[in-house]
């Protein structure tokens, strides 16, 4: 029985080296779809890390299916090899290549230049670990003497409120950030 007829369309979309299961194959059929969807992955994550919407879901996520993106995008490109070659030549991949460069070199002079940018979370840690413990106290809606009880039973040697944790930490050999976990569990 003869096969169906196919449209020009159909062809053109079905790929015509990908029924042998080789890696050329394999890049053929896979490259651009796997591109896409990591692709899709990659914004949705960047876009809610950028909302500051749970950040902690989308960190990681972000951070590593971009690193796994960058396969299917080799691949991509050898895949369209003619095609990248000729925005090569007729120059019109050279501007937006360059003008994306200089966008992120930028962001990289402003991130390495401005120090007030960062973890807000951090920067509060430092100050509260800089606070002495009479001014973290009223913070905590405890007292200092209930600060320091909590502190010495949890193995740093707190003798005066006017003490901060970095020098309770650093006496203990311990992380400020430890000394603040410290006061503030329940």
């Amino acid at each position: 029985m003869p096969s169906s007829p196919t449209t020009a369309a159909q062809q053109r979309i079905a790929p015509k080296s990908n029924q042998d299961g080789s890696a050329a194959g394999l890049i053929q059929r896979f490259a651009t779809p796997f591109t896409t969807g990591l692709f899709v992955v990659s914004a949705i994550s960047g876009t809610a890390l950028f909302l500051h919407w749970m950040p902690s879901t989308f960190h990681s996520m972000h951070e590593w299916l971009s690193m796994v993106l960058l396969l299917p995008f080799v691949f991509h490109i050898v895949k369209n090899w003619r095609p990248f070659v000729m925005y090569m030549r007729r120059g019109w991949l050279f501007v937006p290549v360059a003008l994306s460069l200089v966008a992120a070199a930028a962001f990289a002079y402003v991130g390495t230049t401005n120090t007030s940018r960062g973890n807000p979370g951090r920067r509060a840690a430092s100050v509260l670990a800089q606070a002495p413990l009479t001014d973290l106290a009223p913070l905590l809606k405890t007292t200092p003497d209930r600060l320091l009880a909590v502190l010495n039973e949890r193995g740093y040697d707190a003798r005066s409120a006017n003490q901060n944790l970095n020098d309770l930490a650093k006496a203990a050999n311990k992380a400020p950030a430890e000394a603040l976990a410290a006061v503030l569990q329940p």
